[in-house]
């Protein structure tokens, strides 16, 4: 039997553009351009390497987004992954995580798993929940903040490392986990990778699809929302020390100054 593994992605605003709210203090997807979230790319490349070392395995991508989004899901297809499922509705905008879960886990059973693979967070969110509520709504065991994992026999075994030590973890499948940004470098996409993900699958769902109703999800249904948000200030001249001989205690005085020392 196929082991299905199933890859949950996030479109998310370049943290190199100029990002900013939008008037309703949802994150503005208009004016800035969207990529598959770096993070992301890590639960991609480790869900490839455990399909390549399985007998029989098929990687499908899912992400909750706007149109844009494909672009996402175009790029982990062009990585190796097989298929990919696109949820779309715009009765979507402004959910929150506790929603998105309850999107990803509707789509998830409805796709068909064995092993759902996440990234440690968004990189615009960074709330690193998102996984833990997967697994609690799929009513399966979680394996989080993996730097090492393997499946065989039926199982999922990782490593993860803390400060203080490191924890070697199993669960039985069907299981929820995610890895980190030291479970290894995330693949380029080849040329032939390119050209063949255009080829590849994107089945599109919307809430009507999933069983959701619409008040369970976007900024009404959402159980977080960011009440007030006050524009970064304008980046000011910086202090030049002309060093005539005593630069280096000048230095040093406005360091301590600012409690840098």
């Amino acid at each position: 039997m196929s082991l299905r593994i199933v890859v949950c992605v996030k479109y998310v605003p370049d943290a190199t553009g100029d990002r900013r709210f939008a008037d309703d203090l949802t994150v503005d997807r208009e004016d800035v351009d969207g990529l598959l979230s770096e993070l992301d790319e890590y639960a991609v490349e480790q869900a490839l390497q455990i399909a390549e070392g399985a007998d029989d395995a098929e990687v499908t991508v899912l992400t909750v987004g706007p149109e844009d989004a494909r672009d996402a899901l175009r790029k982990a297809l062009s990585m190796g992954a097989d298929k990919a499922v696109h949820v779309e509705d715009d009765d979507l905008h402004g959910t929150d995580a506790v929603g998105t879960s309850l999107v990803l886990a509707k789509a998830v059973e409805k796709t068909g798993y064995d092993l759902v693979v996440c990234g440690m967070a968004s990189t615009d969110g960074t709330m690193g929940v998102l996984p833990a509520l997967l697994s609690e709504r799929l009513g399966v065991p979680q394996v989080t903040l993996l730097s090492e994992v393997s499946v065989a026999d039926g199982k999922v075994t990782g490593r993860r490392d803390g400060d203080a030590a490191t924890e070697q973890l199993e669960a039985s499948l069907p299981a929820v986990v995610s890895v980190t940004d030291q479970s290894g470098e995330a693949r380029y996409p080849s040329f032939k990778g390119i050209m063949a993900a255009k080829k590849k699958p994107v089945q599109s769902l919307d809430l009507d699809d999933l069983d959701i109703d619409a008040d369970e999800v976007g900024l009404g249904g959402s159980w977080t929302k960011v009440e007030d948000a006050t524009e970064r200030p304008a980046r000011t001249a910086g202090t030049i020390v002309t060093d005539e001989g005593e630069g280096a205690k000048q230095l040093a005085e406005f360091l301590a100054g600012q409690k840098f020392i």
